[in-house]
């Protein structure tokens, strides 16, 4: 309705126009005809409306009345001497948001542009590419004209320009994938072109130690070729033939994860699932070289599986679905095998199989090497392997989400559009009920090794901390037989089931970025972390503080819980047959959305984050100021105390830097949030609800700017949160396995952040500390600690980048630089020789980078510095026996220690007992129970004390806090 009143509006604007443009030409006629000599002057009409034109541009909005000029401009394009300016101007104007490019296309903009394809002017080609961007990103069905014109072959010859920018020729390998994306005849058209190798070429760098400069033309390379042999076997040969597997490989260790998890795109599309013939047999003749090709490919994603960010393992977990169905009848013999104790020589005993509940059991490529003599302590009583019947694969169905489904997407975009076959609905598969065997799976001979490994990888992808991977890992299970009989996680965040019964699909959540990650204006990939927290008057350490950008929820558009796929199944289920969905791909839709946003300015809050962060950075600096010149915090005087009402006490507590804010978690991974000066709840949540349960750390992200609330499980998962402090506004970010890969890590995970560097510290009952880049979502690097015992404390330098501390289970300590050679660049054994468990370690007050202070369960606190002897240059007798832990200020010359013995001291650097806390007077005269944390402000002299077996919360100040 508003489309045709906006037409109709710029007819009549249009017709006024054009009356005024004649009666200019007519005007000039007198005098023409009184002096035949005279120089005819050029009408100024299309100037002047191209100058009104961008003057509404300038001081125009979607909520203004529209520019009367947008049909002239149209006409415009038909003029050699003004085109350049018009479409310039035009491509201006839909940049401005969705609802441009649709008033745009109602007044009939599309025939314009489309024969503008067929001219080679140089100067038009980039801006001409730029036009169609922001159409396709609204409109998808354009991509039948498109090809029908030939024009497919304009943007393959501009995607294999040199000429153009990367971020330029990244929108031309969008404008083909749109083209392709479920378009049997664009794709035949593409190929034919050579697209496939427009691409490939493109994404191998000629010399292959350098990189690739523009992480957003790899992305869309590969989501290119991923929609190009979507679901076309024809193209997916021909992507094995090219080499195209060992370029994409490559790409699966870029430090993007949109690049690598586009990279899994378009592998996992090289996997053909098989066709069903009309009597059920499998069509496909066997192409042995076809398999190895495809077993390659599966070999490098399971390499991948565990990465850092949820999008990439998102995407491997629906690759390996494919793979799934397409060699159903082999994963589902191996599987079978494994579970015959008696004839299987590699199981010793009768098959208790209990170790995949345990999240140590996460793949490791180490473990994957061991072969298939590895897969038993993989499968456990929480899965079963089914037999050759219907049930096998009844629990078959595998959500598919939208990830960028929100209010704001248009009809008709790569989003939104139903048209496609594959951008958002599943694909429907059949079940033959009569036999429960997949009749669209391909029986070919394989190696059984990748069958197992295959397995192992998928019994850990079902127990992902991140819901909707860990749903697509365990409906990918259930496909090849391998179902869920004895739940021990009784429920799961995304819909789980219950012993004997089957689940119902979760409610569907898609992945997006939680940041806008590339500057049109700058052409620069530019996700700034920012910073440490600042520490003056050391201002090197000020420049701005890196941003983690990871991946957040985003709900399901549809009412029904079982959204889309129950729509697909009511309304095609036979009474014969069971319909199974394939999970559908997050990034490419996810990727589109890019586009549809504008990308010729900046950010509108650049300015107001920046204001925002130098205001607490100054605030920062005045406490820090005050915290320095105290000679005394002696912590007298409680000014809040708070029963967080846990039942297994308080496990872990933080102080928000700048509200009066206390964060606290339990075992049993139960987080509330406090306001202590209001003596109110703010928000209560949990960090997951899978049963296995254990806390080890809450950290804070990004404290300058919009924090993100870090939460360490015992089992090494990490799970990061944003809004946090809103009541029911929690989202989770991102999550991931910290010590992925290493199966000895127990439930004694120890873990730091580092502002500075942006990196993560993770280790325990093992013989490694892995360092993750959360920047880049991936694992920088793993050190081996070369210690005598298990680490069981771990303290990150805030003043140099790389460095952070380890204390030992037998007393030892030890200090690491990540960017030196040898890695360890200090060993001492400062509790010898009681040789009792360090409980907590960290850099002295002042931040100073060479003194440490390291407290043992026997009660001792030992001061060291670096420089000199590994013997403690002081050493304080806290408590006996009964040390539990241990804070150190950043900045007030202060540590505190608590005890199991209902005790807390506070301590100045010279060793003098300042403070000792027993009693709550909030509670004539309670003691104060168990001390389970401790933890300073950042920046003022507040202490946060947690108990153990009263679950208080105490917080503590000196006398005269206000």
């Amino acid at each position: 309705m508003i489309k045709f009143h906006c037409a109709d509006l710029f007819q009549r604007l249009f017709r006024d126009a054009w009356d005024m443009a004649a009666e200019i030409c007519l005007s000039k006629l007198p005098q023409l005809i009184a002096d035949p000599n005279a120089e005819f002057q050029p009408s100024p009409f299309f100037t002047e409306q191209l100058t009104a034109f961008e003057v509404w541009l300038d001081h125009g909005s979607q909520d203004k009345k529209p520019p009367e000029q947008l049909p002239i401009v149209l006409q415009v394009l038909l003029s050699q001497s003004h085109r350049f300016r018009a479409l310039v101007l035009l491509g201006r104007f839909l940049d401005m948001g969705p609802w441009a490019v649709d008033l745009a296309l109602s007044v009939g903009i599309f025939p314009y542009v489309l024969k503008l394809l067929q001219t080679s002017a140089m100067e038009l080609r980039q801006i001409l590419v730029f036009i169609w961007t922001k159409i396709l990103s609204l409109d998808k069905s354009c991509q039948v004209d498109l090809v029908k014109d030939g024009g497919h072959t304009y943007f393959i010859r501009f995607l294999d320009s040199l000429d153009a920018y990367p971020e330029q020729r990244a929108m031309a390998a969008f404008v083909l994938a749109v083209i392709v994306d479920g378009h049997r005849t664009g794709q035949e058209a593409c190929i034919h072109a050579g697209l496939i190798d427009v691409c490939l070429r493109h994404l191998q760098p000629e010399n292959p130690h350098d990189a690739q400069t523009e992480p957003l033309l790899l992305q869309w390379l590969c989501l290119c070729l991923g929609k190009l042999w979507e679901d076309f076997s024809e193209a997916q040969s021909l992507g094995l033939q090219s080499n195209a597997p060992e370029i994409l490989i490559y790409l699966l260790s870029e430090p993007q994860p949109e690049v690598r998890a586009s990279a899994v795109f378009a592998l996992g599309n090289l996997l053909d699932m098989g066709s069903t013939s009309s009597n059920g047999v499998d069509d496909d003749s066997d192409d042995d070289e076809k398999v190895k090709a495809e077993i390659n490919v599966v070999r490098s994603l399971l390499q991948v599986s565990s990465d850092g960010s949820p999008l990439v393992r998102c995407e491997v977990a629906i690759a390996l679905t494919r793979f799934a169905l397409g060699h159903n009848k082999h994963l589902k013999s191996v599987a079978a095998e494994y579970w015959k104790p008696q004839t299987n020589s590699l199981l010793k005993s009768p098959p208790s199989l209990a170790n995949i509940s345990s999240p140590n059991n996460v793949y490791s490529p180490n473990n994957i090497r061991q072969g298939s003599s590895g897969l038993a302590s993989h499968i456990g009583p929480v899965l079963r392997v089914g037999s050759d019947s219907s049930a096998t694969c009844r629990d078959g169905r595998v959500s598919t989400s939208s990830p960028i489904a929100t209010s704001s997407i248009m009809h008709g975009s790569p989003q939104s559009d139903d048209s496609s076959q594959h951008s958002d609905s599943g694909i429907l598969l059949r079940e033959n009920a009569s036999n429960g065997g997949l009749s669209y799976t391909r029986s070919r001979p394989a190696d059984s090794v990748i069958y197992s490994q295959y397995i192992s990888t998928m019994c850990s992808v079902a127990k992902d901390p991140y819901p909707r991977i860990a749903t697509i890992g365990r409906r990918a299970l259930s496909l090849i037989g391998v179902e869920q009989v004895v739940m021990k996680n009784s429920r799961f965040n995304s819909g789980g089931a219950h012993q004997g019964e089957t689940s119902a699909p979760p409610s569907n959540f898609g992945m997006a970025r939680s940041s806008s990650w590339f500057d049109m204006n700058s052409g620069n990939f530019s996700i700034a972390f920012r910073t440490p927290p600042v520490s003056p008057p050391q201002h090197d350490y000020l420049t701005g503080l890196r941003r983690v950008c990871s991946m957040e929820f985003k709900p399901h558009p549809m009412n029904s819980p079982e959204g889309l796929a129950d729509r697909l199944i009511s309304a095609a289920a036979p009474s014969n047959a069971e319909l199974i969905i394939l999970p559908q791909s997050t990034i490419y839709n996810w990727s589109c959305g890019h586009f549809s946003r504008p990308l010729l300015s900046g950010s509108d809050d650049n300015e107001e984050a920046h204001a925002r962060r130098e205001e607490r950075e100054q605030i920062a600096l005045d406490c820090i100021a005050k915290c320095q010149r105290s000679s005394a915090c002696k912590m007298t005087s409680q000014i809040a105390s708070w029963d967080t009402r846990f039942d297994s006490g308080t496990k872990a507590a933080l102080l928000l830097p700048f509200s009066p804010i206390v964060i606290a978690a339990d075992e049993n991974e139960q987080i509330r949030v406090w306001n202590y000066d209001d003596a109110l709840p703010v928000n209560s949540f949990q960090n997951h609800k899978l049963s296995d349960r254990g806390l080890s750390k809450l950290l804070l992200i990004n404290e300058l700017d919009e924090s993100l609330l870090l939460a360490a499980s015992s089992d090494g998962n990490v799970r990061i949160w944003k809004n946090f402090t809103q009541k029911g506004g929690q989202k989770l970010v991102t999550a991931f396995s910290s010590v992925q890969g290493h199966r000895a890590a127990g439930r004694s995970i120890v873990i730091d952040w580092q502002q500075q560097s942006g990196c993560l510290y993770a280790s325990g009952d093992m013989s490694s500390i892995l360092v993750w880049d959360l920047d880049k979502e991936q694992l920088l690097s793993t050190i081996q600690s070369s210690g005598d015992s298990a680490i069981s404390a771990l303290s990150a330098s805030q003043v140099r980048s790389g460095h952070f501390a380890a204390g030992f289970a037998a007393g030892s300590v030890r200090i690491f630089d990540v960017r030196s050679p040898d890695r360890l660049i200090y060993m001492a054994r400062p509790h010898a020789p009681r040789m009792e468990k360090v409980v907590g370690i960290g850099f002295q007050p002042g931040l100073d980078p060479y003194k440490i202070v390291s407290a043992s369960q026997a009660g001792d606190i030992q001061f060291l510095d670096v420089r000199r002897a590994a013997e403690p240059y002081l050493t304080i007798e806290a408590h006996r026996g009964s040390l539990t832990a241990l804070a150190v200020h950043r900045h007030a010359p202060v540590v505190a220690s608590g005890s199991a013995k209902q005790m807390i001291k506070v301590f100045s650097l010279e060793g003098e007992q300042l403070t000792i806390i027993r009693y709550q007077p909030s509670f004539m005269g309670q003691r104060i129970g168990s001390v389970n944390c401790l933890s300073f402000h950042p920046y003022k002299s507040l202490l946060a004390a947690g108990a153990g077996d009263n679950a208080l919360v105490s917080i503590y100040a000196e006398e005269n806090y206000k």
